[in-house]
This record gives structure tokens, C-alpha cells and sequence, in this order.
């Protein structure tokens, strides 16, 4: 049996959005050594860095020439760096956390010392936002990704999977401290696991219809998002426990994924 491309690219996107599930209920019920997260995070962080390098921006340099690349390039970092801003200041700074950042925050508020706290880190819709900002990117870059010849990139599939994981993981670990129930935790990323599928099937279905300079664009524009969450959130939750190792495991990423891209071709 032959499905659509169009599913194809939606299941696709539901496979990489699933590693927020899977990282959610490790997070949830299982104690993770913060290295070992650091370790993830450093490992899919170089992971991606080489997809959107050597693939996503070779492909929308062959599609769209450099001029459409480079601006959409700045502008998905700047449009991903302003977002990013706004919504730490509504409670998502720490979303990719799992130490001791939302359990403080938490004992403060209970404790009546409210006004000392940052805006908003026990936010359940400011971390959802958030997830989701991080997410919409790499789903569509799934989509994109289907539309030279219709089959998706494994690469770009393994990469998101395993930016997702440490996402999943050490969020659910933090709103775990910070009070929140196990439905509420899954609900959350249920729901953010369906939207990836629906982005990446967007990704597919809407820009197969455009020219391949407007794909160009928009595939440069999904990387440069990636490449600014990358070095906004999860390098520097990375560095913070994993410290002198995260550069070494960030490149390791960045080999096996490049290994990947060279079998696959």
C-alpha cells in the first residue's frame, strides 16, 4: 500500500515530535543524571548544526541563489531571537531546564517572595509556547525537506528526534518540581507532539505549491531558527552541567550526523 507524500511528511514529523513523549515520561518517572542530559543536548545540538549546514543551507543556496538565502537566514534567527526574548520574560527561559531553576522559583512563590522572582518560570503556557517555538521550525524543515523527490531526509529526522529528547526530558523533569501533575506534563507534550506532525505536513503540502526560490527562502529561514535556538537554549543548558565536555560531544553530534549524511547520499 502506497501512502501520500503529504502523510508521509505528517507520520515523519510525528516521529521527531514523539522523542518529546518518550523524553517526558523518562523525565517524568525516571531520576536522569543531569549529565547525562547535558550529554544529550550537547550531542543532538551538533547534530543539528550539521543538517541545517551541510544540508538545509546547500539546498537553499542551490534553490534560491545566495541573496534569498542569506536573508532568510538572518531573518528566521532574528524573527526565533525576538520570540525567544519575549516569552522569557513570560516564564519560558528555563524550559529546557531540568536542575533546580523551576523547583526555587516555586518554593519562593509558595513562600510569599513572589516579587523576587523572575517573570513567570512556573508558566505551563509560556513553556508550551516555547516547546513550540523551538519545534514549528524543525517540523517544517521535515516537510521541506520531502519535496525534492519525495522521500524525507533520515538525517534531518534523526537530528530533530534527538534535539526533541532532552527538550522532553528535562522540561517534564523541571515542571515535575515544580508541582505540576503527570496529566498535565503529557497532555502539554501530547499536544505539541501532534502539532510537530501537523507542521511538518504543512511544510509539504503548503510550499509544494510555491517556486523553488519561495522554498529556498523558507528552508533558510527554518534554518537559521534552528541555528539560534540551538545557540540560545541548548548549548548553554549543555555547558552549564556538562561544562569542559560539551564542545567535544557537540562535535561527535556533528560527525555522526555528517557519517549519516554521506551513507545516505
Amino acid at each position: 500500500m502506497t501512502f501520500p507524500t503529504w502523510a508521509l511528511a505528517g507520520f515523519w514529523g510525528l516521529v521527531s515530535g514523539s522523542a518529546l513523549l518518550i523524553g517526558a515520561a523518562i523525565g517524568y518517572y525516571a531520576h536522569v543524571q543531569q549529565r547525562i542530559i547535558a550529554a544529550v543536548m550537547a550531542f543532538g545540538s551538533g547534530v543539528l548544526i550539521s543538517t541545517l549546514s551541510l544540508d538545509l543551507m546547500e539546498e537553499a543556496y542551490k534553490k534560491g541563489g545566495l541573496d534569498s538565502t542569506a536573508l532568510g537566514f538572518v531573518g528566521g534567527a532574528a524573527t526565533y531571537t525576538l520570540a525567544n526574548w519575549l516569552l522569557a520574560r513570560q516564564g519560558a527561559k528555563h524550559r529546557k531546564r531540568s536542575g533546580e531553576h523551576q523547583k526555587v522559583e516555586r518554593a519562593k512563590v509558595q513562600e510569599g517572595q513572589k516579587e523576587d522572582t523572575e517573570p513567570g518560570d512556573d508558566n505551563g503556557m509560556a513553556l508550551a509556547i516555547g516547546a513550540l517555538l523551538d519545534g514549528i521550525p524543525e517540523s517544517i524543515v521535515i516537510g521541506l525537506s520531502m519535496l525534492a523527490g519525495g522521500t524525507v531526509s533520515l538525517v534531518a529526522v534523526v537530528a530533530i528526534f534527538l534535539s526533541n529528547l532532552p527538550e522532553g526530558l528535562s522540561s517534564s523533569a523541571g515542571m515535575k518540581k515544580a508541582g505540576r501533575s503527570a496529566r498535565y506534563v503529557f497532555l502539554l507534550w501530547a499536544g505539541i507532539t501532534l502539532i510537530s506532525g501537523l507542521a511538518s505536513l504543512i511544510g509539504y503540502s503548503v510550499f509544494s505549491h510555491f517556486s523553488q526560490e519561495v522554498v529556498a527562502g523558507t528552508t533558510a529561514v527554518a534554518a537559521g531558527a534552528v541555528l539560534a535556538m540551538i545557540a540560545d537554549t541548548m548549548i548553554p543548558e549543555a555547558f552549564e552541567t556538562a561544562h569542559n565536555f560539551t564542545g567535544l560531544i557537540t562535535v561527535l553530534g556533528f560527525l555522526a550526523s555528517f557519517f549519516l549524511s554521506k551513507m545516505g547520499g
